[in-house]
Parts: structure tokens; sequence; C-alpha cells
């Protein structure tokens, strides 16, 4: 009876420690690739890669907010590599050209794509 609580006791010690150094492993390859952000062959990790887009789409909205004189709710930005595009509609054609130009503005922006259209009254 001994002998099996002690052979349960030790396989319960080899699965914690089995667990830990697991998780430890993820852990610090997780951190590894989140703080080197850059793959052995040079390139971007995936993650840090999505991260740089989100983080360049909110600069295009920050710098947009700042055009009071356009209406943003309308408008969307999706962002890739530094090639923004422009998406939903403004209520004044002069304002597709502001947009474009104040994203490619923004530091970062390598190229812009707008398809923005002209939102149409419903009245008329």
């Amino acid at each position: 009876m001994k002998s099996m609580n002690g052979l349960r006791v030790a396989l319960g010690v080899v699965m914690a420690v089995a667990s830990i150094g697991a998780w430890s492993q993820g852990g610090a390859s997780a951190g590894a690739s989140a703080g080197t952000a850059v793959t052995a062959s040079g390139g971007m990790t995936a993650k840090a890669a999505r991260q740089a887009n989100r983080a360049l789409r909110r600069k295009v909205y920050a710098a947009l907010a700042k055009h009071k004189e356009i209406d943003a709710g309308d408008i969307s930005f999706t962002a890739k590599d530094g090639a923004v595009t422009i998406n939903g509609t403004v209520p004044d054609a002069s304002q597709i050209n502001t947009v474009a130009e104040v994203a490619k503005g923004v530091e970062g922006v390598t190229s812009v794509t707008s398809k923005l259209t002209v939102r149409q009254p419903f009245a008329q």
C-alpha cells in the first residue's frame, strides 16, 4: 500500500515537472519572438506584422481625426506592409482627395488605394 502511494506521488511529481518544463518552453519562445519580432531569415513574424499593420491603421485614423471638416464615420482603413486601402463614403467629392492626401502624409504609408464613394442623399 505504501509503495503504491509512493508511486502515485512520484508520478504526480514527474507530471508536474514535465508540465512546468513544457509551459516554460512555450513562454520562452513566445517571449523571444515577441521581443525580437524578427525571424531567422530577417523577416517579421506574422504576429509582429499584424501589430505593425494595426499600428499604422491607428496612425492613419489619428491623422484623419485632426481634420474636423471630414466626417470619418463611414470611412475605414486597412493596412498591409505600408499599403493603405481606404473604403467607405463621404458626403462631398472633394473629401475623397483630402482623405487620400492625409493618409499619404502618415509616416510608414508607402501607397494609398482609395475606394471612397460619394454618399447619395436619400431624398433625391
